[in-house]
């Protein structure tokens, strides 16, 4: 059958599903096993026409078992068109995420989702036109793509790396130019330590380059300076590929362009770099080496007085009195623990159902269910503090007595510092939760403040209407310090029986799901809280969905100067453990020695 074309005659992409034939790190690629080659199979079900790729256009890929929404968007480095229904096409892959990862985790005969080709392509060089070919870093893949459909020798090549090379298996060019910026290979330096204006225009008569925006901007602006056509290969984040969801658009001389439907190949001349380009997203870091080895970074943090050696603390709920994950790992690498939450007499907690798995989430009602604090004291106690880890107790309440007391139990012991959980029901209000307003979170946190002189943490809900209203409350009325977020709230529906999963209704929603918005809270307090003078300023804990190294991070970089982490270690027992070495990796390649290098760099 034909190609399925538009009313123009534009043939179409096509939704696939392709098959592994080949999947291995790219040798060169530095670090080694960051860069992926990846083949795959498409053949038609349906005796249509499968339509080949043309240079410089790419597909949506996802792997058919994958745990990510959306496919990724990946330049063709090369392909074969075996028969009208049978094509091989083969793409480089750097891994960055969780797609990514999974796509470079393939297996030759595992299936793979494809929608594509998609984008405009390459144009034709001029006849005799002298040419330039750039390619940096993953971005060499679709130029040499490209290139190796040219004639050899037709045609000079400038590959750009920050270190090491690869990627240019293909390419057959008259001239080669390396330049890594450690001087690993080739020219040490930028890509304009092989190439200027100047001897762009004695040199050539069209550019073609796909990189890095910063490289993509040198090389217009050198272009234009030249006098020299040039054209630019942009890349962006994509959801559907076809020009449907405008998530791709991209500013031009010319009006906004969709980098999937009219690029990713563009004219560099109606490129609008000073727009691409943003004073609220570029980055604020300077450039440093990396810490040697040998060297430690300092990933201590002192809270209200309380010294932990690092960042990461067992949210309260999700790891109990720290001795039940003692055998799965070393608990004494985590910086704190937050006990059970625990109420002054014991409590059954709630009939019925109590987890429900959602999407990336989990929905719990528990009810609180624990031995009271008095048990605790006598028995999880002793444990607790055994642990390097800093022993935080979560108290919580149904009534403001009960608060008070609790809090008197507890100042007697050796506690380093107790969290007051203020999402609890208030029972002589109706059943509203003490912190969803200014004035009963002010008087159960002023009641417990004149009880105890243990630094007090104060746990806030993230349904309260005014939540940094609430939090500067909190503050006023004696908090030592304030984390956020504790789950949202939420529901489950049986459609077997038509009636809710859970007894009380309504239930807590944790997990990576609920990050975002848990992050735009901590980042929106975070701020308020820089607007004080610096000594009325007190720290904000972070928490909500965080999962890996790079969540705890953004919350850091959001303003807060420790995470708690809950949910995640369910999915993954050793997720805190990976997130403190996380975290110290990544200082030591940014050349950061502690966290106040990237605490609130995000404000």
């Amino acid at each position: 059958m034909d190609e399925v074309k538009s009313c123009s005659g534009e043939v179409l992409p096509v939704f696939a599903k392709g098959t592994v034939s080949g999947c291995s790190a790219v040798n060169g690629a530095v670090p080694s096993k960051s860069v992926w080659y990846l083949k795959v199979n498409i053949q038609s079900e349906n005796s249509k026409t499968v339509p080949c790729p043309k240079p410089g256009q790419f597909y949506m890929l996802k792997a058919s078992k994958s745990g990510v929404l959306l496919g990724r968007p990946v330049s063709v480095y090369g392909y074969r068109c075996i028969s009208e229904t049978d094509i091989s096409v083969e793409f480089l892959i750097l891994k960055k995420g969780k797609g990514t990862q999974e796509l470079v985790s393939l297996e030759n005969g595992d299936g793979i989702e494809l929608i594509g080709p998609l984008g405009n392509f390459w144009p034709e060089p001029k006849e005799n036109s002298r040419i330039a070919i750039f390619g940096g870093g993953i971005g060499v893949a679709p130029v040499a793509g490209f290139a190796s459909l040219l004639p050899k020798k037709s045609y000079d090549f400038y590959a750009a790396f920050k270190s090491g090379s690869y990627g240019l298996d293909y390419i057959f060019p008259k001239k080669l130019f390396i330049t890594t910026e450690d001087g690993s290979c080739g020219i040490k330096g930028m890509v304009t330590a092989a190439i200027d204006a100047e001897k762009l225009r004695e040199n050539y008569d069209e550019v073609y380059a796909c990189g890095p925006v910063p490289m993509l901007a040198c090389i217009q602006k050198m272009c234009m300076e030249a006098g020299v056509k040039c054209y630019l290969s942009m890349e962006n984040r994509m959801a559907c590929g076809v020009g449907a969801c405008l998530g791709c658009t991209i500013s031009t001389k010319e009006g906004n362009k969709k980098c999937c439907k009219d690029g990713p190949v563009f004219d560099g001349e109606i490129l609008d770099f000073a727009k691409i380009d943003s004073s609220v997203t570029s980055s604020r870091f300077e450039i440093k080496k990396s810490l040697p080895p040998e060297e430690e970074v300092d990933l201590s943090v002192e809270i209200a007085g309380v010294k932990f050696q690092n960042p990461v603390i067992a949210a309260s709920g999700t790891f109990g009195y720290g001795s039940e994950y003692s055998s799965v790992f070393d608990v004494n690498e985590l910086g704190g623990i937050c006990s059970k939450g625990l109420t002054l007499e014991g409590r059954p907690g709630n009939k019925g159902m109590r987890l429900v798995e959602t999407p990336s989430g989990l929905i719990n009602s528990i009810g609180l269910e624990n031995p009271g604090i008095s048990h605790f004291i006598k028995n999880e106690l002793p444990e607790m503090m055994k642990f390097k880890a800093k022993t935080i107790v979560n108290l919580s309440g149904s009534s403001l007595e009960t608060y008070v007391e609790g809090a008197k139990l507890l100042d007697s012991t050796e506690i380093p510092m107790i969290e007051l959980n203020i999402s609890c029901p208030n029972v002589k209000a109706g059943g509203m939760a003490f912190g969803m307003n200014c004035d009963a979170a002010s008087s159960v946190v002023s009641a417990v403040r004149k009880v105890t002189k243990k630094p007090l943490m104060v746990k806030l809900s993230p349904n309260a209407p005014d939540l940094n209203g609430v939090a500067m409350a909190v503050k006023e009325a004696g908090a030592d310090a304030i984390s956020l977020v504790n789950t949202f709230q939420a529901m489950s529906i049986n459609v077997q029986t038509g009636r809710p999963v859970f007894e009380n209704i309504r239930a807590g929603f944790s997990g990576p799901a609920v990050k975002p918005v848990a992050l735009r809270m901590v980042y929106d307090l975070c701020l308020m809280m820089n607007k004080l003078p610096e000594n009325e300023r007190i720290p904000v804990v972070g928490l909500g969905g965080i999962s890996c190294w790079q969540d705890a991070v953004e919350f850091i970089m959001a303003g807060a100067s420790a995470v708690e982490v809950g949910t995640a270690t369910f999915g993954n027992p050793f997720a805190m453990k990976e997130i403190i070495c996380g975290i110290k990796d990544f200082m030591k390649k940014r050349g950061w020695k502690t966290l106040s290098d990237f605490k609130g760099s995000a404000l």
